[in-house]
């Protein structure tokens, strides 16, 4: 009987066990927000890249450019074409991952997202805040009144 080989000795690693292998699958969403962000950032540089190439290319009308040069610049035209579309297909796959690991969760208000400051350290209590809506929704039954009035008075002006 025979020990099998490790992997750290010339061989290529072996699978995952399988806690390992569910932690690789597994990414982190803020993780994935991240790459998304550097990728983005990635394809805006490609493509200024590819905007200063063509911005350099001289179009050949009557002069005439060295074919050397010229393939060169096609090389590199064509490169960055190609990592552009690559990093549209990894961005897309970004998106995709995020959008499943998203779909289970109820959509938060905005309204909660807006930090609010509290100001001289006092604190509000439910009845204060149902105090402040109803005020602020008969100053708006008010000022709608106020707005018809004054419709009316401009439609009869004229």
């Amino acid at each position: 009987m025979s020990t099998p080989p490790l992997a750290g000795a010339g061989m290529p690693p072996g699978p995952f066990s399988g806690t390992q292998a569910q932690a690789a699958r597994e990414v982190n969403t803020a993780s994935l927000c991240r790459i998304g962000q550097e990728t983005v950032q990635d394809i805006v540089f490609r493509t200024m890249e590819i905007f200063q190439l063509l911005r350099n290319m001289q179009l050949p009308n009557g002069v005439t450019y060295h074919t050397a040069t010229y393939q060169d610049r096609l090389a590199k035209l064509q490169e960055h074409l190609r990592q552009l579309s690559i990093l549209f297909r990894k961005l897309r796959l970004v998106y995709d991952k995020c959008n499943e690991n998203c779909a289970g969760l109820d959509p938060v208000p905005i309204e909660q997202l807006i930090p609010y400051v509290e100001e001289d350290g006092s604190k509000h209590d439910d009845r204060g805040a149902a105090s402040q809506l109803r005020f602020a929704s008969e100053e708006r039954r008010e000022i709608m009144e106020v707005n018809k009035v004054t419709k009316l008075e401009l439609i009869c002006i004229n």
